[in-house]
């Protein structure tokens, strides 16, 4: 009840031992997890301690319970995306620009092969029309990785 004298309010709550017997939620009890998985990764863990520590933290009911699980573990530090991500976002868009010139050269082949067909069928040579939807693709392509600019490093 809000205007009972002596309670307490979330807001309220400013000291650790109080914050200790408050509820966790589902959300901290994941983020929770996501530290141990973290502590694994770096080889902080092995797996039989990680499979005991994650059970205790979805068990876990209140933010103490959740704390002493990561206890010894030290803070996560934010770092810098290493430079592998920036190179695999190179490779990545490498990779879509030759996929653009695949599909144009696969197109070219289905089409030359219908002209080819047509003209075999006419009994001669009929005009070149894959060169037209041909160049525009192409010019398509080429302004687009044109008009690309640089991603921020």
């Amino acid at each position: 009840m809000p205007g009972r004298p002596g309670a307490r309010t979330i807001a309220s709550v400013t000291s650790d031992a109080d914050r200790s017997r408050l509820r966790a939620s589902d959300a901290d009890r994941s983020a929770t997890a996501d530290r141990l998985r973290t502590a694994v990764d770096e080889g902080r863990l092995d797996l039989t301690e990680y499979d005991a520590r994650l059970r205790a933290a979805y068990a876990a009911r209140t933010y103490g319970e959740l704390d002493t699980v990561t206890a010894d573990l030290p803070a996560v530090r934010e770092s810098a995306p290493p430079a592998v991500e920036k190179r695999s976002r190179a490779v990545a868009e490498k990779r879509a620009r030759q996929g653009e010139w695949r599909d144009w050269l696969g197109g070219a082949v289905i089409m030359i092969a219908i002209w080819g067909a047509t003209s075999l069928v006419a009994g001669g040579l009929i005009a070149f029309w894959p060169a037209i939807p041909l160049g525009i693709w192409a010019a398509v392509i080429v302004a687009g990785a044109l008009g690309k600019k640089p991603k921020d490093c």
